[in-house]
């Protein structure tokens, strides 16, 4: 079996790097083993925590269901109250996105509730923003502004009554 190698302490700043440049590369899964490598010496550290959690959500659409569940279970090691909804609302955001990317006017209804839930997320980190830290109102924009260019509604609406039975 093999055995995976630790990264030095002193190794970190530098692998972070790395990892900002491999999500940058569009190599998320770099990104990923880095991030994972970097939290096995040093659970805690926070930039490694978000840096994981955006480089799994850049692969949404690729294993969407396994990787929505591996973010959602980063959040809980987010230790700002801010951060924690902030990136709520960047996980459904992006989950609303790979729908979208699919095509299928069919899961139009599905890309209106992941963006609204974002929306959801970017208010609540809203009112507890750091002063100057406009992240929250300018991802809240880009989401409604999704909503207004593809016009979509909710599933109920776009389909009529659902049945009851």
């Amino acid at each position: 079996m093999i055995q995976l190698k630790s990264i030095s302490r002193e190794g970190i700043p530098l692998a972070l790097q790395k990892a900002e440049r491999y999500r940058l590369l569009n190599e998320p899964d770099l990104a990923e083993s880095i991030c994972k490598d970097i939290l096995a010496i040093d659970p805690d550290n926070q930039q490694a925590v978000v840096t994981l959690l955006l480089s799994i959500t850049d692969q949404f659409g690729e294993y969407a269901s396994t990787n929505l569940h591996k973010a959602r279970e980063l959040l809980q090691l987010i230790d700002n109250e801010y951060d924690r909804h902030y990136y709520s609302g960047i996980i459904c955001e992006r989950e609303g996105l790979a729908n979208l990317k699919q095509g299928r006017p069919a899961s139009y209804g599905a890309v209106y509730e992941w963006l609204t839930e974002a929306m959801g997320f970017f208010e609540q980190a809203e009112e507890i923003r750091p002063a100057g830290n406009d992240d929250s109102i300018l991802r809240w924009n880009t989401c409604a502004r999704l909503i207004m260019q593809y016009q979509l509604k909710p599933a109920y609406e776009q389909y009529g009554e659902l049945p009851l039975e």
